[in-house]
């Protein structure tokens, strides 16, 4: 009986010494994929900032256009009231007859009468050259401008689909590693328990051995050396992250970080030796944050935060508080 606790006792230690191997490997693969998941939200950040200025680009175009119809529409009333002008001098013309400069000098009542004829001739005619000149101008810039108005609308919308549809490309992707995430978070919590059973199996085990090799050295009554001995209660699991205090300062330094991500907002540099690379941050006075790069200055229950602002770094200066990692 004795040989069988005994048994017992190695299986279960083997099965345990296990279990921290295939916890780390997923606590391993969870950093990995929350560290993808920062790449991914900067990513949609600048894709929804591109959309942004593409969509702000298009409205202008529209505004563009509204103005180009009421110039088009002035246009057109100017042009129909050239026509009619240009009508009107033609029909006059047309009842004078004969409207040359020698039938204006011979049909003259007199020298000044000859001179207003040709003057009002002459003026009819520039005139006449005006409406003409202004009319194909107007129909010109009139063509030009709806094929320019065309062509640019076409750009433009081409452009605001093609952002559009990156955005929702990376939003799904983001939505699919979140999701791997909280599956790897879920499978790291089971392994856990996984593990405190197991250990509580252990020393279920190691008592009943303990007693059966007491039992055999002492002459007790077989009753006592048989009487089940409770199984102590498996230790709960912890239900939320754990607590460090830290010195943090405030930095605004542009660029990547270690991890080869882009910086920006919840960026966090820490010392892996205490703080893994990945690490989810709760940072009093900052918000959510993420373990993602290093620097030379950080060095033990050291942290610098990421700021978009000198103004806002200065702010923050440097100050102990409190964090939780998850």
């Amino acid at each position: 009986m004795l040989v069988a606790a005994a048994g017992l006792v190695g299986a279960v230690s083997v099965a345990t010494a296990a279990a921290p191997n295939s916890l780390g490997s997923l606590e391993q693969q969870r950093r990995g994929a929350v560290l993808e998941l920062y790449a991914f939200d900067s990513r949609v950040t600048a894709a929804q900032a591109r959309l942004g200025s593409l969509q702000h680009q298009a409205d202008v175009l529209r505004a563009q256009q509204v103005s180009l119809q009421q110039q088009l529409g002035a246009t057109r009333i100017t042009l129909k009231a050239s026509q009619h002008q240009l009508f009107d001098n033609l029909r006059r013309l047309y009842k004078q007859g004969d409207v040359s400069a020698l039938a204006v000098l011979l049909g003259a009542k007199s020298l000044d009468d000859a001179v207003s004829q040709l003057d009002t001739l002459t003026a009819f005619t520039n005139q006449s050259k005006q409406f003409v000149s202004l009319s194909t101008r107007a129909a010109h810039k009139l063509v030009h401008l709806r094929a320019g108005l065309a062509d640019r609308r076409s750009r433009i919308d081409a452009a605001v689909s093609e952002a559009q549809r990156t955005v929702n490309e990376l939003l799904a992707a983001r939505a699919a590693k979140l999701a791997f995430v909280s599956h790897l978070q879920h499978a790291e919590q089971l392994k856990r328990a996984q593990i405190q059973a197991m250990e509580a199996r252990v020393q279920q085990a190691q008592q009943k051995s303990a007693q059966l090799t007491a039992a055999e050295s002492d002459p007790a009554p077989q009753e006592a050396v048989d009487a089940p001995t409770p199984a102590p209660a498996a230790a709960p699991a912890p239900s939320g992250g754990r607590t460090i205090t830290v010195s943090s300062t405030g930095y605004t330094l542009p660029g990547r970080t270690a991890t080869g991500l882009p910086v920006g907002w919840g960026v966090v540099a820490v010392d892996p030796s205490v703080i893994p690379l990945g690490t989810k941050l709760t940072i009093p006075g900052y918000g959510e944050a993420v373990a993602a790069d290093t620097g030379g200055a950080v060095r033990g229950n050291t942290i610098d935060v990421w700021f978009p602002s000198l103004a806002q770094a200065r702010a923050w200066g440097r100050r102990t508080i409190t964090i939780t990692l998850h």
